[in-house]
């Protein structure tokens, strides 16, 4: 699963197919030690052409935008250049293109988890000083995603959220907190149905619900200084809910093997109480003709310990490589491509959740997406997963461990000391 481009209305099955696609492409060599430097200094009053580097734009958002931005910047233009719809290959193209140090990718897209790898070797372009950008208005876990030991490295160009879809017709007042709707699961006893589902699959989409738990309950994968923290009673009660369920049936047997379109269609088949996905699923379970809840579906925010939970954050950044010839151009670039016309733009043509707060309101985007009002409480409430340059090792070591406490292999305790043990072996606990 990567990092889902926020996809409903508009989405074809090809960007369906990015979103689900795996996020941590391997991690590639380069240079160390964040922004500065030479490279990082050079060429900020640069003007001229630049290309700007994405994956495959299936849903026609970028194109648009680059022909706007063309005709009002003759002597400026951007070039496209469209990567394939993986992101793993997505990741490989931008780290060969840095390692080499090749001028000829002025702007690159960024998953939000390969900001930190990114910055952490040097190849992004701090946005400080002349190269500054305004984030007052975007929602700050947005801006924390581009945000890299205290210094933003990337512009947020869209974002996302998990999401609690529900059975309104059985649940009319949906669960606020775990406990709560754990608690409801004799409900979907009493109907023949599963009761919670999320995704459990050894995979990304693991990673996302694992972190959600932990967080959710008060711990965290990593501390503010980016060591492993798993050996909390809070990451122990976070892991501990998910194990408990699947141990006594609250999440179905299943539901082991479930991806993001698994557990989409077992709860659109009308198989499940409760499901977090993501909000792409909204518009297939409310528009398929298939669907036997098309009219019986709720939202609401991931339940928490308290309150509403820690949704890991989706998403997408926007950076500036160092080795660009024209920086003053592509910072321009940037800020059309995160203005709040593109954003709204973002919205209406590619179901892209904007990372602007106030859209969240707007009226007219709500009465397209009226997921827009529970999706902001979802990001206002999200955490990033884990920042780190070593997130390839560090989603490998979540995955193992909290597959292995899930399905009883493990106890929590020991699992959360092997993922402990093996972060800190992949650098993050130095």
């Amino acid at each position: 699963m990567k990092t889902p481009r926020f996809l409903l209305p508009a989405a074809t099955a090809g960007i369906l197919a990015l979103t689900l696609s795996a996020c941590g492409g391997g991690g590639g060599g380069g240079t160390s030690g964040g922004g500065g430097g030479s490279d990082a200094d050079a060429n900020l009053d640069g003007r001229g052409p630049i290309t700007y580097v994405q994956g495959k734009d299936n849903s026609n958002v970028v194109r648009p935008l680059v022909e706007k931005w063309n005709a009002a910047h003759p002597n400026e233009k951007v070039t496209f250049k469209e990567q394939t719809d993986q992101a793993d290959q997505q990741h490989d193209d931008i780290v060969q293109h840095f390692q080499a140090k090749q001028s000829d990718y002025d702007v690159v897209d960024v998953d939000v988890v390969w900001t930190a790898e990114f910055a952490a070797k040097g190849w992004l372009q701090p946005l400080k000083d002349k190269m500054a950008i305004d984030t007052s208005a975007m929602l700050k876990p947005t801006v924390e995603s581009a945000t890299y030991k205290g210094t933003l490295y990337a512009a947020p160009q869209t974002s996302d959220g998990g999401i609690l879809y529900y059975r309104k017709d059985l649940v009319p007042t949906p669960p606020k907190t775990w406990d709560e709707m754990m608690g409801m699961c004799s409900i979907a006893q009493a109907n023949g149905i599963g009761c919670y589902a999320g995704q459990f699959s050894k995979y990304e989409g693991l990673t996302v619900n694992a972190s959600e738990a932990i967080n959710s309950a008060g711990g965290s994968v990593l501390n503010k200084e980016g060591k492993p923290d798993l050996n909390t009673a809070e990451a122990k009660a976070g892991l501990e809910n998910l194990a408990k369920a699947y141990a006594n049936g609250n999440i179905p047997k299943e539901a082991i093997t479930y991806k993001e379109e698994d557990s989409r269609q077992a709860f659109q088949s009308g198989k499940l109480l409760f499901l977090r996905n993501w909000p792409y699923a909204f518009n297939l379970i409310t528009t398929e003709g298939s669907s036997a809840v098309k009219d019986k579906t709720g939202l609401a925010a991931l339940p928490g310990k308290d309150g509403p939970g820690a949704s890991s954050l989706g998403g997408h950044n926007l950076a500036v490589s160092v080795y660009s010839k024209n920086k003053a151009t592509a910072l321009d670039f940037l800020k059309f491509m995160t203005s709040e016309e593109t954003e709204k733009f973002y919205a209406t043509q590619g179901s892209l959740a904007p990372v602007l707060g106030k859209l969240y309101e707007d009226q007219e985007l709500v009465a397209k997406l009226p997921y827009l009002p529970v999706l902001k409480t979802s990001i206002e409430n999200a955490v990033p997963r884990p920042v780190t340059p070593f997130y390839p090792a560090v989603t490998k070591a979540i995955q193992d461990n909290a597959y292995s406490a899930i399905k009883g292999e493990k106890s929590v305790e020991a699992a959360l000391s092997d993922m402990q043990k093996s972060i800190e072996s992949a650098g993050a606990g130095s």
